[in-house]
């Protein structure tokens, strides 16, 4: 996801219909139904305004066409999200719009009032080239007392103070096919508001009241929140262990050729979670799991549940710096893990002596006691921490409550229509927070959970052919990898009988995508999630049963027991349709981060509408739309997402900083939105560092996900005008130079058919111009992912397959196999099974 600024828009979308474009200011659209034509709105302003506004304007430095103005500028600034508007203004009668702008800058009304008048006086003097230079202004302004005619070409909305019958009117002509009756009469409210505000206490900050009406105000806060909904008083586990009594022997979860029925699952759960209350296990002490997706994990993370401490899961395959940094950080005693598992957690518990670890099959094994604990576990007691990336250049720790956990499962079983018997694939690394639905949802409706092997994810016909065998009815993938699937299925079309819905998360979502899905692919229901990791995963839910309407895919409503606001910088409600900050409040809303009361207090406020409830700051933008739902636009710092993982590029850079022989460094995202998104990072240093060098290095401090495709020394970095590293110099300089390490032979272009061929996919999949790619180039020191290989394999017809291309990486070495492979080379090497 890109950076959001005002106006900004998420990557690959259409820009927003709000904030200032093209030079001028434009308004949310909302209607549900639009249709051609004009209407007015008319609002009478009381007298008792009038007169303090005659009053106001007998004031030195405030005329009221002034005090009109500053009004009008500062509802503008809060329809677009913009300070600074642009717009059309009338100064009399027979005369054209006149292009006008302000700065809707912290300060006074009356300090707005003084800027107002600036440009008036500015607007008013003729200028005929700024006239021609300036386009046609969206929304214009009469002060003077006209009635509002036809709008002219490009306007959308015309707002004039006149009189009528005696009384002072502000009259709204506004295109019916972008804006309904009631918007028009709340932007006519957010201006008396703003009279109104100006005639009692001009000195007042403009900023601190609220323009938006109580009954708007309260829709937002009630109205858009999720239905409420009575959650069952008890906990994951006891759910589970309900469906454990119903049927017993029903087969809960299978991994490769092995099951698990209800009954067998629960004893071994069991049997480890008496093995961590033995060892000292307190209530919410966190344990980690550091195990493979498989069955022992799913034993572990329900015994974690049913023991009463925080589940907290650590890839095997992390650094053993970064294992050691998370279980320092979340106190960790206890470590559950299995044999295949352990080489990088016993070189991070050299530097631990007080953590144990603990063989999962080891305890699950013995004939030990594995009935139930019945312990009494409340709903605020800490489920799990889930690490993230962190700006500050170590991983936080988002810990949430068993009360999220459950809610958000709920969410899941009703939208997915997960029941008895529903098989689930559970398909995400276990550090990714959306593993945990996928593992738990069946379990708790007597369903199945089938986890894939990775392997079958990286062969998108080998995935197809599993989740067929093994008659799948729920899947969740990235919006990237779905669009792998969808090529596959395009090449060689199959039924997919079983399955029912298949939801989506992690990246935008294009429309495009969503189009194939229902006009060539399998057309069940797709599901747009939506939620943050601090948030107890998914907050809001688009449920989507046939071909969009709209050009871009909203992130749909907040699911049962879950309230988002889209609000100003002081956590006001802006008007509906306006750009926003998307925060988060109920039961969804985690506690904060583990041993980190900095980050906590800078995310986690009070909910200033609901006392005692928690309020969580994502950093995210977007708007509300006419019908009740939620569009992302954008975030605000430099957090962004890179095939479904969240990664922060402060937390790269600082790693980045820590390699010897690095003076400096930043990281900036390269390639287009989805599968061609990439980190690209630039370095200065005392000596000659080599991409491979810092490649291996920030190997040992990140995950893989992590570490940026590509590097690039420079004598400097360049730097903005306020001294600050410019990211938008690097990021173009990224695209001219593409992925090409310092050092590299001269460039060699494809010679054989085979590897014109070969450039020419690789480039597809990588996003790269196909002239950029050579004969000695490696797929992934090019940008190449486990997935954009697994794009590649589909794009060729499966005549390679993901180990081929990480054996012969160099595009002539993958021609050459692919010469012998079709028969058409002279010495075919042996083939990779």
């Amino acid at each position: 996801m890109a950076t959001a600024v005002t106006g900004g828009h998420a990557p690959g979308a259409e820009a927003p219909e709000t904030g200032t474009g093209g030079g001028r200011t434009t308004v949310p659209r909302w209607t549900l139904a639009p249709v051609p034509g004009t209407a007015e709105h008319v609002l009478v302003l009381p007298d008792g305004v009038t007169a303090d506004l005659h009053r106001r304007a007998g004031e030195p430095g405030a005329p009221l066409t002034a005090i009109l103005l500053a009004a009008h500028a500062k509802v503008l600034a809060l329809l677009s999200g913009d300070p600074a508007v642009r717009g059309g203004y009338l100064p009399a009668a027979g005369t054209g719009p006149l292009p006008w702008e302000l700065t809707v800058g912290p300060g006074s009304w009356r300090r707005l009032v003084a800027a107002a008048t600036q440009a008036e006086a500015q607007a008013s003097t003729p200028s005929p080239t700024k006239a021609e230079a300036s386009p046609a202004p969206e929304v214009v302004f009469d002060p003077t007392g006209h009635e509002p005619g036809t709008l002219a070409d490009g306007t959308v909305l015309a707002v004039t103070v006149g009189e009528r019958s005696g009384r002072r009117v502000l009259g709204l002509r506004y295109r019916t096919d972008v804006l309904d009756a009631d918007c028009a009469a709340r932007i006519a409210g957010y201006h008396l508001a703003a009279l109104e505000q100006i005639a009692a206490d001009p000195d007042a900050p403009h900023d601190r009241r609220t323009l938006l009406s109580p009954e708007e105000i309260r829709f937002q806060l009630d109205g858009l929140a999720g239905p409420r909904r009575e959650l069952p008083d008890r906990r994951v586990h006891e759910l589970f262990e309900e469906r454990v009594r119903r049927h017993p022997e029903a087969v809960a979860a299978v991994h490769r050729d092995r099951r698990w029925t209800y009954r067998e699952l629960d004893v071994r759960a069991n049997r480890l979670a008496r093995a961590l209350l033995a060892r000292g296990l307190r209530p919410e002490d966190t344990v980690a799991v550091v195990t493979g997706r498989d069955l022992n994990w799913t034993a572990a993370v329900l015994a974690v549940l049913k023991a009463g401490g925080a589940y907290l899961p650590v890839d095997p395959h992390y650094p053993p710096g970064r294992m050691s940094t998370m279980l320092t950080r979340a106190d960790c005693a206890l470590v559950l893990t299995e044999p295949g598992s352990t080489a990088n957690l016993d070189r991070a518990l050299t530097s631990l002596p007080g953590t144990r670890r603990l063989l999962v099959p080891d305890l699950t094994e013995r004939a030990t006691d594995g009935t139930s604990l019945g312990m009494d576990i409340p709903a605020d007691r800490l489920a799990y921490v889930f690490f993230t990336s962190g700006s500050t250049g170590e991983p936080k720790g988002a810990m949430c409550e068993h009360a999220g956990l459950l809610n958000h499962l709920h969410a899941k079983i009703e939208d997915l229509d997960i029941g008895e018997g529903t098989v689930v694939a559970q398909t995400a690394s276990q550090c990714f927070d959306i593993s945990l639905w996928q593992l738990l949802a069946g379990l708790l409706t007597g369903g199945r959970t089938l986890l894939v092997e990775q392997d079958a994810i990286l062969d998108a016909d080998r995935f197809l052919d599993t989740i067929t065998e093994s008659r799948v009815n729920v899947l969740q993938v990235v919006p990237s990898y779905l669009d792998v699937l969808l090529t596959a299925l395009e090449r060689t079309p199959r039924d997919l009988p079983d399955l029912r819905c298949v939801s989506v998360t992690g990246e935008a979502l294009r429309t495009e995508l969503v189009q194939r899905w229902f006009k060539d692919g399998p057309g069940v229901r797709l599901v747009n999630a939506y939620g943050l990791t601090e948030t107890s995963d998914d907050t809001n839910h688009e449920v989507m049963d046939g071909m969009p309407v709209t050009d871009r895919i909203p992130l749909g409503r907040p699911v049962r027991n879950v309230r988002v606001y889209v609000v100003d910088d002081n956590l006001v409600p802006v008007p509906l349709g306006a750009l926003g900050a998307i925060v988060f409040s109920g039961v969804c809303v985690g506690r904060g981060y583990v041993n980190d009361p900095e980050r906590t207090r800078l995310a986690y406020r009070t909910d200033p509408y609901r006392p005692g409830q928690r309020l969580y700051l994502g950093g995210d933008f977007g708007r509300w739309l006419p019908d009740g739902k939620l569009e992302f636009l954008g975030r605000e710092d430099a957090q962004v997402k890179i095939r479904g993982f969240r990664i922060e590029t402060g937390e790269v850079e600082n790693a980045l900083l820590r390699v010897d022989g690095v003076r400096d460094g930043a990281v900036v995202v390269t390639g287009p939105e989805g599968h061609g998104r990439q980190l690209t990072a630039f370095c200065t240093g005392g000596r000659p560092l080599t991409a491979d060098l810092l490649r291996e290095r920030l190997g040992e401090l990140l995950p893989e996900y992590m570490v940026p495709a590509s590097f690039h020394q420079l004598e400097s970095l360049p730097l903005t005008a306020n001294g600050k590293t410019d990211k938008k110099a690097l990021a173009a300089l990224a695209e001219e130079l593409g992925t090409a390490e310092d050092g590299q032979e001269e460039h060699r272009p494809p010679r054989t058919p085979t590897e014109r061929r070969l450039a020419t996919a690789w480039a597809a999949v990588l996003g790269l111009p196909p002239e950029r790619i050579g004969r000695g180039d490696d797929f992934f020191e090019l940008g190449g992912t486990s997935l954009s290989a697994v794009r590649l394999a589909v794009s060729l017809d499966r005549v390679i397959s993901l180990r081929d291309l990480t054996g012969h990486p160099a595009l002539a070495e993958l021609a050459l196999l692919l010469d012998a492979r079709t028969g058409t080379g002279t010495t075919p090497p042996p083939a990779e099974p």
